[in-house]
């Protein structure tokens, strides 16, 4: 049984994948379904439940259900989460992973949100004055399935890492413990690994204002970082229990990452502590001695250690171990430290990385190379060149095909590259015609090739393609409504309290109990609030309206029409059916409270089988006019949450 506390019949009737060869998304899912069973169970918690005849699992209020049923669900809402984001490729949906995995391995979003949140407003909002940028929050989403991916399909890497940290895959709990362990650790190194571009950003504005012109970086000014003591500066709680981990004493991050890299790599790079640690120290503050460039890698990996150590503190827990620190350094060595600074992967003597020498690095290095596809482009060089728009994965045991396909509507810039190609004179390689990455991708593969010099890729089997096809523009469910910044938090904090707060949103404190409140909940319906948040922009595509932070000369909105409300509640009726089936819920009666609603998965309001827009919008008009007002009842409370939170406003075409 893949949830031991749900009804599998009704979740399987989405499909998890068969065996044999499986997608993206199908190899997810058969990761968190079938290898991570029984993620986050506590024996002690179920002992007590029986011990004192209570429930301690939260669903709307606490001691509803049961603990491991709530594990189950929150194990749900992160595969429902993979699901939607595999299919859009969206940031609203890359946003709901983070979100469980915050919720899930960290710590509670809003005492954790900035790690994540920073970088999706500095790439939003930043990054069109570079020359070069692409999308770096989604990406990483995609780096974590792809991962994901590997692990459930290539035993090889599997079992090298079940031998790395320990697991017995033979005991009767080995390989489940070995697919937790991944999932806390993998999701760590990926999902955050980027959380340092805010500091590369403002380095790359710099040098674009002279690169616009032409002028070679080494001639002009660059932008490097002082005053860092306090930034690595480890706390004295934390020397002491990484002196317990190591047996050694360590003031500083940039100490802690060059010995545990040493340790790990040392020996086959020839390379010494002391050397990888002057190399750290000199990275945020002499960036000329790399290339003028800013490695966003090193301020990920201490960021991110900061953000952890300050969650375990909020918590009053510490959680440091080896792994976590693994995943650290795994992030400081995916971008240019292992490439230019360890392995020189473009000399003659390099030796690819193997993964039995660090394991999360490897795969994180694999997986942030071949996730090429589907990357908003922000720079300006970036805009004009080519990249995939998807790519069509492939995984079975042992092997990998990715065919990353391009835009067929682009197919006059190929051509035009493939004439240019076929003319140029081999003998002048500095004359080569240039099309990322499509150039890499098709002539003498160098995109798989340098794939190959920088890890190791004997075991995966692993091949890449090209093919032309049209753009699925439906895919990421675009609508004229566009934040600049994900509110979609305090959107669903919001939402969730508003008949207890309305007319007292300006009370002290107000935003504090509200996020109180909104933490009492279980994931699920945290996820549901949020759900409710996201869909707003899809409601005002269907009733002719928009929002916007500039000035346009259109009919502002300031609150919705009875004719707007017969629009926009069927569609709010048919996402809350979709997203309750999802989690398991179906139609019943046959409770007599709350709680034992919650614990049989049954809705009065609900329907079964295949929810289909014309059975929501027939269901939704049936209902009586208090529950229909449940749907439509929040959507003007949103044109007040909206100028709230971004001054945002709205307009009717």
């Amino acid at each position: 049984m893949a949830y031991r506390y749900l009804d599998d019949r009704i979740i399987k009737t989405r499909g998890a994948g068969e065996d044999g060869e499986l997608d993206l998304s199908s190899a997810v899912v058969r990761f968190l379904r079938e290898s991570c069973e029984d993620l986050r169970f506590d024996d002690k918690k179920e002992r007590q439940e029986r011990e004192e005849g209570r429930f301690l699992g939260r669903s709307m209020q606490e001691g509803q259900i049961p603990y491991h049923m709530q594990m189950d669900l929150d194990r749900l809402c992160l595969e429902q989460a993979m699901r939607r984001f595999l299919d859009s490729g969206a940031s609203q949906d890359a946003f709901d992973v983070y979100y469980c995995y915050l919720e899930m391995f960290v710590g509670s979003y809003g005492s954790t949100k900035r790690m994540i949140e920073m970088l999706s407003e500095f790439e939003t909002n930043g990054s069109s004055l570079l020359m070069k940028h692409r999308d770096h929050y989604s990406h990483s989403v995609y780096v974590f399935a792809l991962g994901l991916a590997v692990y459930e399909t290539n035993p090889v890497f599997r079992e090298t890492y079940q031998r790395y940290y320990g697991f017995d895959a033979s005991a009767a709990c080995g390989e489940h413990d070995a697919s937790h362990h991944f999932l806390q650790y993998w999701g760590l190194c990926s999902l955050f690994h980027d959380i340092g571009y805010p500091f590369e950003l403002p380095f790359e504005q710099v040098e674009a204002y002279f690169e616009v012109n032409g002028e070679e970086r080494k001639d002009n000014p660059f932008l490097a970082y002082i005053g860092l003591e306090r930034f690595v500066a480890l706390p004295p709680d934390a020397v002491r229990r990484l002196k317990e981990l190591y047996g050694k004493t360590f003031v500083s991050t940039d100490e802690l990452f060059a010995y545990d890299i040493a340790e790990k790599l040392g020996n086959v790079y020839r390379f010494t502590r002391e050397s990888i640690e002057t190399i750290l120290t000199a990275k945020a503050v002499n960036p000329n001695r790399f290339g003028y460039f800013m490695d966003h890698a090193y301020f990920s990996a201490s960021v991110l250690f900061q953000e952890l150590y300050a969650a375990d503190q909020r918590a009053g827990r510490c959680d440091m171990n080896r792994e976590r620190i693994d995943a650290l350094t795994a992030i400081l060595l995916h971008n240019s430290l292992y490439k230019f600074s360890v392995a020189f992967y473009k000399g003659g003597l390099n030796i690819p990385l193997e993964m039995k020498l660090h394991p999360l690095a490897y795969l994180l290095m694999l997986c942030d190379e071949l996730q090429c596809w589907d990357r908003t482009s922000y720079g300006r060089n970036s805009r004009t060149e080519l990249h995939p728009m998807d790519c069509r994965l492939t995984f079975c045991e042992g092997s990998i095909r990715a065919v990353y396909l391009y835009d067929e509507a682009e197919r006059e810039k190929i051509d035009r590259y493939e004439k240019l190609y076929a003319a140029w004179d081999k003998t002048d390689p500095k004359r080569r015609p240039a099309l990322k990455a499509y150039a890499s991708m098709v002539h003498e593969n160098t995109f798989l090739g340098d794939i190959k010099k920088i890890v190791n890729t004997e075991a995966l089997g692993l091949t890449a393609e090209t093919e032309l096809a049209p753009a699925r523009y439906e895919k990421k469910h675009r609508f004229l409504s566009d934040s600049n910044f994900i509110h979609l938090y305090q959107f669903a904090v919001a939402l969730n309290g508003r008949y207890s707060y309305q007319g007292r949103e300006q009370e002290t404190g107000v935003t504090e109990r509200l996020e109180r409140e909104f933490g009492g909940l279980s994931l699920e319906y945290q996820l549901l609030n949020i759900g409710q948040a996201k869909a707003f922009s899809r409601y005002l595509d269907a009733v002719g309206c928009f929002y916007t932070d500039q000035p346009v000369g259109f009919e502002m909105v300031t609150a919705f029409t009875e004719e707007d409300m017969q629009v926009i509640g069927p569609l709010e009726h048919e996402r809350w059916l979709t997203e309750h089936q999802a989690m398991g819920w179906s139609s019943g009666t046959d409770y007599a409270t709350k709680g034992e609603r919650e614990r049989k998965r049954i809705h009065a309001l609900m329907i079964d089988g295949e929810i289909t827009k014309e059975r929501a919008a027939a269901h939704y008009a049936a209902l009586s006019k208090e529950e229909q007002e449940k749907d439509t009842a929040p959507m003007n409370c949103m044109l007040g949450l909206l100028r709230q939170f971004e001054g945002l406003r709205i307009y009717r075409l």
